[in-house]
């Protein structure tokens, strides 16, 4: 169970030094209480006292890395049942399933599509990150092979083995062990054998078992042969039981401290309709799957997904927002135009492609109004005419332009005269009110 701040402080050494960076061991306590330190940080404290306090404060979801490099994928570590009351951490991983029976052109082609997955927004890449290879075959040497294929192919995507023969296991996972792959497919039948090759190879082990009282078993059981790090999949299929067994999972976590149950879970969402198999994949991102399993990565429905994940996994309390200052767009001139927006992440990169999509060498001065929007920034008095007039002046783009006119959001056109008062000699020309229309109006200034 986790500890109180009460209950942490009396195992410290309660000499308030300091050492740990907080002026008392209460003040450390409560932070250690919240998981947001971690018990190395004071020297003094007791090994045994350290051992309570370092599984009391670890996160009650085990972080998994699932890959190597920069295509790594973390997975776990939510300390929240509840998105607003944190934030969740870690986006789950989508993984396209390939099966070994299929046709060397048709695997080749999947991979491609996984290669060729990723897209950027809001200055994020976001991608298919992770390629399921399924034993439907039961052929070990053929699962091999088909495995060394994929990882030839494409060499930086993380994979996950699946199947229930160990001797296929121990033949997939040979191949790719350094890759740090998951092997999925211990059950009750065969998880002492699994779980040798887990810890043999190194690897994270999926783990399967029908309802939450046989997984909870089944972790336990794994975890006394000496596997630590687990996914575990409840053989929830349709969207009630996804439901219902991610919630119970999740609760049982991090409200209860639950151990058994403290991994990251796999859900397979793959359907033959495709709109379909979209809407379970959005319960997945919604309602805490870390790997969700895809049959097809059609673009559009990519393209759905990601932008789901990325909104669902952004902290509520912080805005996305870029840093303020100047940004040229292309190769401006002096004589090139200059317009102003705010940092919210999302204003700034769809004014970034509209005025990418004009041919319009520009120069974009964000300004920070705490990554709040045009309209919103106004109505909070983040974006006026005073505060405008300051940062053109301080922000030194003067010195770079041969004009003195700035082009500002339609939607705030009332501060335009206000903004001509705070900066003598410049002109103030109000642009479009939606972003769509800024390609039409930079060409025809430079016409």
């Amino acid at each position: 169970m986790a500890l109180s701040g009460v209950e942490i402080f009396k195992m410290l050494p309660k000499t308030n030094c300091k050492k740990c960076g907080h002026p008392t061991c209460l003040a450390f306590a409560m932070k250690l209480a919240q998981r947001q330190v971690s018990i190395d940080a004071c020297p003094d404290v007791s090994e045994e006292a350290k051992k309570i306090l370092g599984e009391a404060a670890a996160p009650p979801i085990r972080p998994i890395v699932l890959g190597v490099g920069d295509k790594a994928v973390k997975m776990g570590e939510e300390t929240v049942l509840f998105r607003h009351d944190k934030k969740f951490l870690n986006p789950p991983a989508f993984a396209l399933e390939i099966k070994d029976t299929e046709t060397d052109d048709d695997i080749s082609s999947k991979v491609s599509a996984v290669l060729d997955s990723e897209v950027e927004r809001v200055g994020q890449k976001l991608r298919i990150d992770a390629i399921f290879v399924e034993n439907t075959s039961k052929d070990a040497a053929k699962f091999e092979a088909v495995v060394k294929a994929i990882s030839a192919k494409a060499p930086d995507i993380p994979l996950i083995l699946s199947t229930t023969d160990p001797v296929a296991a121990e033949a997939g996972i040979k191949v790719v062990a350094d890759k740090k792959p998951i092997l999925y497919g211990a059950n009750d039948s065969n998880a002492e054998e699994m779980a040798n090759i887990a810890k043999k190879y190194k690897v994270t082990l999926g783990v399967y078992a029908k309802g939450l009282e046989a997984l909870s078993a089944l972790t336990e059981k794994i975890k006394g042969l000496g596997v630590e790090d687990m996914v575990i999949d409840s053989g929830a299929r349709r969207a009630k039981e996804i439901i219902e067994d991610n919630t119970q999972i999740r609760r049982a976590a991090t409200k209860k401290s639950f151990k058994p149950l403290g991994y990251p879970v796999i859900n397979f969402m793959q359907r033959d309709n495709p709109m379909l198999e979209a809407l379970m994949a959005s319960l997945g991102v919604t309602k805490y799957s870390s790997i969700i399993v895809l049959s097809n990565i059609e673009k559009w429905k990519n393209l759905a997904l990601f932008a789901l994940r990325q909104n669902i996994y952004t902290d509520p309390q912080v805005p996305m927002q870029v840093e303020q200052k100047i940004y040229k767009i292309g190769e401006p001139k002096p004589e090139s135009p200059l317009l102003i927006t705010t940092n919210f992440s999302l204003t700034y990169f769809i004014v970034l492609g509209e005025v990418e999509n004009s041919k319009v060498p520009c120069r974009l001065a964000v300004m920070d109004t705490e990554g709040l929007s045009v309209l919103t920034s106004w109505a909070a008095g983040k974006f006026t005419a005073s505060k405008i007039a300051q940062f053109i002046k301080e922000s030194g783009i003067e010195n770079e332009i041969s004009h003195r006119e700035l082009i500002i959001p339609g939607y705030v056109a009332i501060l335009s005269g206000s903004i001509e008062e705070k900066l003598p000699g410049w002109k103030v020309t109000v642009g479009p009110r939606e972003a769509n229309g800024i390609p039409v109006f930079l060409r025809s200034k430079v016409q």
